[in-house]
C-alpha cells in the first residue's frame, strides 16, 4: 500500500500456473504477463512438467527477452507454498537492465573460465544500461542440484562481481534425487548453471536467515569421499549409526525429515553455516549437499523458532528499504520438511503470501562466495515512489 498523495512504483510482476501440461503452462504464464514490457523473466519449474518442452515453449513465446530458470523442490507462489506449479518473476524493464549467461559443462569447470565470463557479462550490462546507478547491481545464480560444483562456481563468479551481491538456489527435483536442470536459451541443461545480472534504480537488499543454533556436541570427520560429499566415518565410527546416536535418534529411522530436524553446522569465519544431509547410504555412509572434507569439525545444532527468525529478517529489510515489492526467494527444501514436521508450515507459508515472497524450495544455496544449506536466501526489492499529479 502507497502513502496517500503517492503512486508506488513498482519493477516486478509475477505470474503462476497449475496447468496440465508444460505447453500449457507456458501459455498461462505468457498470457498472464503479455501486458507487460519486460528486459527478464526467471522460471521456477515443478519436476513434474516436461522441463524441455518447457523451456523451449516460454523461449518461443516471449522471443528476445531473456528467459531463464530451473527445475523444483517445491515452488513458493504469491499463494505461498506449493507443488506442481511454475512461478513466473518479470523484471519490468522500466526499472531494469537484465543479461544472462549459460556456464556448461560444469563437470570440467575451470575458475579462470568462470571468471571471465562473468566479467564479460557484467561489462555488457553495464553498456547496456549506463544511465543506471554503478552500486545498483546484483546476480542471480542457478546451478544444477546435483552436479556437486556450487562451491567452486560460486567462489569464481564473486571473486570477478567483487562488491555486487550475489543470491541463487540449486535446482530441484522433489526428493527424487535424479534429474535436475536449469532453463537458458529455449533448452533444459544438466552438469549446468546459468548467472543474470540485474541493473536496477530500485532500492534491494540481499539476505539470508537460518533458525538453528550451536550445541557443544561436536563431530570429526574421519573418512570421506569428498569428490562424491559422501561422509563414510563420524568420529571413526559408521557415519549414519554416529550421527544417529549424536542426534538421538534411532538409526533405522534416518530419513529426509529426521536430516532436516537435525542438521549440523560448520564454522567459517566465526560464523555457523548448516550442512545439510541429503540421503543415508546402504552402506551406512551419508550423502551431503554441501562440500566435505576430511578432519571438518562438525556441530550439532539447537533448533531455533522460525517464525521469529523471518518475522526478524522482514522487519530489517522493511526498516532499510521502506515498502517492499517482492522477495525473491530460494528456500532450502530441508526447511520446509522441517517445517511439515513441526506443524509450523502454515504459519510459515501464510507469513511468505502475506510479505509477497515468491521463489523455490532448493538443494542448496547460494549466498556472496558461499554456497549453503537450511537456509532462505534472496533479494528483497523496493519500490520507487513518485508524488502523484
Amino acid at each position: 500500500m502507497g502513502l496517500v498523495g503517492e503512486r508506488d512504483q513498482g519493477g516486478i510482476v509475477v505470474a503462476a500456473a497449475w496447468s496440465e501440461s508444460a505447453d500449457a503452462a507456458a501459455a498461462e504464464i505468457a498470457r498472464q504477463l503479455a501486458p507487460h514490457d519486460l528486459s527478464g523473466l526467471v522460471v521456477f519449474v515443478s519436476p513434474d512438467y516436461d522441463v524441455a518442452v518447457f523451456a523451449a515453449e516460454i523461449a518461443r513465446r516471449f522471443g528476445a527477452t531473456p528467459v531463464i530458470g530451473c527445475t523444483t523442490a517445491g515452488e513458493i507462489t504469491p499463494e505461498g507454498w506449493s507443488e506442481g506449479a511454475v512461478v513466473a518473476v518479470g523484471f519490468l524493464r522500466r526499472h531494469f537492465a537484465f543479461l544472462a549467461r549459460p556456464i556448461l559443462d560444469l563437470t570440467n569447470f575451470h575458475v579462470e573460465a568462470g571468471r571471465e565470463l562473468t566479467k564479460q557479462l557484467r561489462a555488457d550490462l553495464v553498456a547496456l544500461r549506463p544511465g543506471f546507478p554503478a552500486r545498483g547491481l546484483f546476480g542471480l545464480l542457478l546451478v544444477d542440484g546435483l552436479c556437486r560444483r556450487e562451491e567452486a562456481v560460486v567462489t569464481a563468479i564473486q571473486m570477478a562481481l567483487d562488491e555486487i551481491p550475489m543470491v541463487g538456489g540449486s535446482a530441484g527435483d522433489g526428493l527424487r534425487f535424479e534429474h535436475t536442470f536449469v532453463i537458458h536459451g529455449g533448452k533444459a541443461h544438466t552438469d549446468a548453471a546459468v548467472l543474470a545480472l540485474a541493473a536496477t534504480d530500485l532500492p534491494f537488499k540481499t539476505f539470508r536467515v537460518d533458525n538453528y543454533e550451536p550445541t557443544a556436541i561436536k563431530m570429526v570427520v574421519t573418512e570421506a569421499d569428498i569428490e562424491k560429499r559422501i561422509v563414510k566415518e563420524l568420529n571413526a565410527e559408521p557415519a549414519a549409526k554416529e550421527y544417529a546416536r549424536v542426534c538421538g535418534i534411532l538409526d533405522d529411522a534416518l530419513d529426509a525429515f529426521s536430516f532436516a530436524s537435525h542438521p549440523v553446522l560448520v564454522s567459517v569465519g566465526g560464523e555457523h553455516f548448516v550442512r545439510s544431509i541429503q540421503r543415508v547410504n546402504p552402506d551406512g555412509s551419508l550423502s551431503f549437499f554441501c562440500a566435505i572434507d576430511e578432519g571438518l569439525v562438525f556441530t550439532a545444532a539447537r533448533r531455533r523458532d522460525p517464525m521469529e527468525s523471518l518475522t526478524r529478517v522482514f522487519a530489517d529489510m522493511e526498516n532499510e528499504l521502506g515498502d517492499v515489492d517482492v522477495y525473491l526467494g530460494f528456500d532450502c527444501v530441508l526447511r520446509r520438511l522441517a517445517a511439515e514436521r513441526e506443524q509450523t508450515a502454515q504459519p510459515m507459508s501464510k507469513l511468505y503470501r502475506a510479505k509477497r515472497v515468491v521463489g523455490f524450495n532448493t538443494y542448496g544455496e547460494q549466498y556472496t562466495s558461499m554456497h549453503v544449506n537450511q537456509t532462505f536466501t534472496g533479494v528483497a526489492i523496493g519500490r520507487r515512489r513518485t508524488v502523484a499529479s
